[in-house]
């Protein structure tokens, strides 16, 4: 019994960790904000795999959102994971379907999950926040 508790827990564990790494390049910003995605304002975000940018609080570069599907979207920082004040500090990722660009270091990024696409390159995948959406409103959070 004890030896199937003890294999339990070890399972438990495995299955719960967090395969992202910790990356220090996160901005130190306090994000929580809502939008409304299916309003004319963020129009772009009416279909899916439809995206635009959005302003956010000091120390964020701004915040790439994805309608990944009807009903889930992805936030990702437009920070550099890797380097980001490598062209100075108001440098920011852009996007250019289906990949967002570090065009300071030539790097790309999947749009779909973050991971860098670039070959051969080695760093953080993008920033990611958290989202929440209830089917009215979209709170994107850290």
């Amino acid at each position: 019994m004890k030896n199937i508790f003890v294999i339990l827990l070890f399972m438990l564990s495995m299955f719960s960790c967090d395969d992202t790494p910790y990356n220090p390049n996160t901005p130190d910003a306090y994000i929580n904000f809502e939008i409304y995605p299916n309003s004319t304002m963020y129009y772009e975000l009416n279909t899916t795999m439809g995206w635009m940018y959005v302003t956010a609080p000091p120390q964020s570069r701004g915040i790439i959102i994805l309608r990944y599907s009807w009903d889930e979207f992805k936030a990702y920082e437009r920070q550099s994971p890797n380097e980001p004040d490598h062209c100075g500090e108001y440098s920011r990722l852009i996007v250019d379907f289906p990949f967002v660009v570090d065009t300071c270091l030539d790097v790309k990024y999947s749009i779909l999950d973050g991971h860098i696409i670039t070959e051969g390159y080695h760093g953080y995948p993008l920033i990611q926040y958290h989202t929440q959406y209830d089917g009215h409103s979209l709170r994107i959070y850290n």
